[in-house]
């Protein structure tokens, strides 16, 4: 069974930084690509990060190019998503997921919700003006 435990979520106030985790089991690490995601209440899930199997490739919403620095960790089968400079507008369930990587990661590959064959139940970030 393939379970994806998201962690590092909390309440901080504008400026600050978490780092979430997400450590994976049940699957081949190795073999996917993995995305951080958020979600809002009321909104559609959108798009935050994500790191090819590698991680050698990383890509990024644009609201986060700059703060957000995603990492992966193969020996320990955790990606990382390192958000600094926290605004306001950061504050949203994230999710982690999976994407099984046949070949290159493609763009479209790693920023759609609908590519990703395993999520998360999600972690908290709250961050306070």
């Amino acid at each position: 069974q393939v379970q994806l435990v998201e962690s590092g979520g909390g309440l901080v106030q504008a400026g600050g930084s978490l780092r979430l985790s997400c450590t994976a089991s049940g699957l081949r690490f190795r073999d996917y690509g993995m995305g951080w995601f958020r979600q809002i209440l009321g909104k559609e899930r959108e798009f935050v990060s994500a790191v090819s199997w590698s991680g050698g490739d990383t890509y990024y919403t644009d609201s986060v190019k700059g703060r957000f620095t995603i990492s992966r960790d193969n020996a320990k089968n955790t990606v990382y998503l390192q958000m600094n400079s926290l605004k306001p507008e950061d504050t949203a369930v994230y999710y982690c997921a999976a994407n099984l990587q046949e070949g290159y990661f493609t763009t479209a590959q790693a920023t759609g919700v609908r590519e990703y064959d395993y999520w998360g139940q999600g972690t908290q970030v709250f961050v306070s003006s």
